[in-house]
Order: C-alpha cells, then structure tokens, then sequence
C-alpha cells in the first residue's frame, strides 16, 4: 500500500522542499546572468540620469519593463532551448539574408558601441580612485576582458559571471541609509508621467537599456549551450512532453527571476538618485564623478570607490556578454562553430569577432563624448535597434514550422507584441518634433 502523504511539518516534507528549491537556485544561469548584465555601465548611467533628471516621475517604466522584458527574453530562451540555435540561425530560416545580415548588422553597431562606452566608463570610474591615465586603465580593462573570453573555459567563466552580480547590491543598500518619500515613490510607481522632450529621450534610453538587443542573441545562445553541456540533452523538438514541461518551468523560473533581479537594483539605482542629487538640485548627470556622488550617504569619502567597483564589476560582467552576443550572431549567420566551450584555434571565426567588437569598440574612449554621456546616448541607441529585431523574434517563436508544438502561448505572444509596440511606440516619439 502507498504510503499517505505527511503532513506540512514532518521533516521528510520540509527536506524535500528544501532540496527542490536548492535545485531551483542551482539552476539558475542564462536568466540570471543575462538580468545581471541588463544593469551594466550604460543602465547604471541610464537610471541614474533618471532619477536625477525627474525624481521619482519615471519610476513607472521600470513597472512597465519587468512584465515586458521577461517576456522577451523567455521568447529568447524557449527559441533557443526548442530549435537547439540561436536567433541568428533562425532568422535565416524565416527571412531573406539580407534582412538578416541588415539586422545583425544594427547589432554588431549597437553593440560594439555599447562595448567602449563601458569600456571607457569603466576606465574613467577607476581613474577617480586611482589617480591614473582614464585612457590607460580603459585599455587595461579592455585587455583583461578579451584575455577572459578568450582563455577561460566556458563552465568556469559562467560560475564567474553568477558572482560578480553581487556587486549590483551596493545600489540597494543605498536606500537603507536615506530619508525617502514613499508617498512620491509610490506616484512615480504607477502613475505615468512624461515631463517634456527630454523626458520622451530618457524614456527611450531606459527601455533601450533594460530591453536590449544583445541580452536576446546572448540568453538564446546560452540555452543551445545548455543542451550542449548536458549529455544526453537534445532541443526540445525533439524530446517528449515531460521532457518540454521540465525545461520550460526552469527557463521561466530563471527568466522571471533574473530580470527580477534586474528590474530591482534598476529600481534602486533610479530612487536612490532622485532621493540625493534630484533632492538637492542636481538634475543632470555628465560625468563618472556626478553619478558617484549618489553614493555619499551610504559612503562618503568612499563613494568614488564603492560607485567604481560598481560600475567595473558591471562592467566586466556585461562585456563579455556584449561581445558574445554579436559573435553568436554573426558565427550563425556565417555558419561558423560558435561556443564558448570551444578552444580559440577550434573557433576562430566566432573568436575573431569577439576580439574585433571590442577593439573596435576602445576608439570611442578617444572620442569627444564623455564616457557617461555616451554610456546613456547608446543606451538610446539600443532603443531604436530593438524594434526590428523584436519584429523577427516574435515571427519566430509564433511560427510552428520552427517551433513545432512549443509554438508560444496566447499570453506570451500578447505580452511579446505588447512590448514590441511599447518599444515602437517610444522610438517614434524620439523623432517626432
């Protein structure tokens, strides 16, 4: 006879529970590293101009973002999981080549500017704590970013990135050590507010940072990774039902949590600078040495310090991410090896574009734009990129001749067309007089 279940307290039951949610947590990988890598350089320095520049009036897009970003990028995910290749790879089986290459084209441009506009903050930031060249430390950084990619294995490097988001948690320990308004917070939470034209650019800037290009192409390919790491694992067109059910449940856990914990410490990073430098008359945000000073309260003297290894850690996890995410691309539109398990003289071609998107992207650290206002104008960028490349994903994961019976729900095709002309919506307006 079958045993009876016991009852909510009996140890047995709290064993197994606690035993399934660390199998949750330790499954957590492509969601949470790509929800970390949303709040990069170019977020820390959109959110910050947010909050500096309207207070607490612009916190509704981050409200609008969490439910639209998860959403895309499970399309991301499931695309990747279900077909076993990326978006690139895709596309080509769904649209002409040159609508393709135009779009990986508008990525490889996003996102190498992306990458030195990090890059450059990054030097810039150490520079306030170092005293050294901005230039020279923006090479260095630059250096230890491609020597990574390049000579580190894959599962270690993915164990690396996991870690190195904990250094977003100096931006919410922030709101511990101020005085805020939780009646303004609460209004700039769900109330939507749009102060003027710089506003509408602010706006476009924070849903081009928060739903960017790159995080597609990057969590879409690290799900073929994941099939590729596990042996036995096959795309999930190919697998039974139980087998569809299992993955999916952990694609979305991972998803909805990453960008959680995405949305979050952008939600931090935006209250705690209206809270300090709106507050105090400082609406505009031009250099690395303005954002930091947000810190003071939970800092002081130490502020440049503790904004410095914000903006590096960030830093050096999105990076690697930026570059990836273009190699991905372009390795599947050429037909290349394409994984970071592979050793460089096995993938050369996926490599080469790794190493070229970040060099390419150093000249912007001799431009004329400061470091964190080109941090904000790409995140801009990102804005009006993502429209097209939104289009093509939602083609994709509705279509069952490459989906199969994991063709998309009723819900997360609504919310993936509900974010595609949310993003349209605000990249018209950026043009409109």
């Amino acid at each position: 006879m079958k045993a009876r279940p016991r009852p909510n307290g009996d140890a047995p039951t709290d064993m197994l529970r606690q035993g399934e949610a660390a199998k949750l947590v330790g499954e957590l990988g492509p969601g949470l590293i790509t929800g970390a890598a949303d709040d990069d350089p170019s977020g820390i320095a959109t959110y910050s101009q947010g909050g500096a520049q309207a207070g607490m009036a612009l916190l509704w897009t981050l409200v609008l973002t969490y439910p639209l970003m998860s959403a895309v990028q499970l399309v991301s995910a499931e695309i990747g999981r279900v077909t076993g290749h990326g978006l690139a790879r895709n596309m080509r089986r769904v649209f002409p080549a040159w609508i393709v290459m135009g779009m990986v084209a508008l990525l490889f441009v996003a996102n190498t500017i992306n990458i030195g506009a990090d890059l450059a903050a990054m030097g810039s930031s150490a520079a306030l704590v170092v005293g050294l060249s901005p230039h020279a430390l923006t090479l260095a950084f630059a250096g230890l970013s491609l020597l990574l990619q390049l000579l580190v294995p894959y599962h270690r490097y993915a164990h690396l990135l996991k870690w190195m988001t904990l250094s977003l948690l100096a931006y919410v320990a922030l709101l511990f050590t101020i005085r805020l308004d939780w009646r303004q917070i609460g209004l700039g939470l769900i109330i939507p507010h749009i102060g003027g034209r710089q506003d509408v650019v602010t706006i476009v800037a924070i849903f081009g940072t928060t739903i960017s290009p790159y995080l597609f192409f990057w969590q879409s390919a690290q799900e073929v990774e994941e099939i590729a790491d596990h042996k036995g694992s096959r795309p999930l067109r190919f697998d039974g039902r139980s087998a569809g059910v299992r993955e999916l449940g952990r694609i979305r856990f991972d998803t909805w949590t990453g960008m959680a914990f995405s949305n979050l410490v952008a939600l931090a990073i935006m209250i705690g600078t209206a809270a300090t430098l709106h507050a105090s008359g400082h609406t505009s945000i031009d250099t690395a040495a303005d954002a930091a000073r947000a810190l003071q309260p939970v800092a002081g003297r130490f502020s440049f310090l503790l904004f410095s290894l914000g903006v590096i850690g960030t830093g050096m996890l999105a990076a690697p991410v930026l570059a990836g995410s273009t190699a991905y691309a372009v390795a599947e539109l050429r037909g290349w090896r394409s994984t970071l398990a592979s050793r460089v003289r096995d993938a050369k071609g996926f490599y080469a574009v790794i190493a070229g998107s970040t060099l390419f992207g150093i000249a912007i650290d001799w431009s004329p734009v400061d470091p964190v206002k080109a941090l904000f104008w790409s995140a801009v960028l990102n804005g009006v990129v993502a429209v097209p490349l939104l289009i093509a994903m939602m083609l994709i994961v509705s279509n069952r001749g490459v989906m199969g019976r994991y063709r998309a729900g009723p819900r997360l095709l609504a919310l993936g067309w509900a974010c595609t002309a949310v993003m349209g919506a605000a990249a018209i307006g950026l043009f409109l007089p």
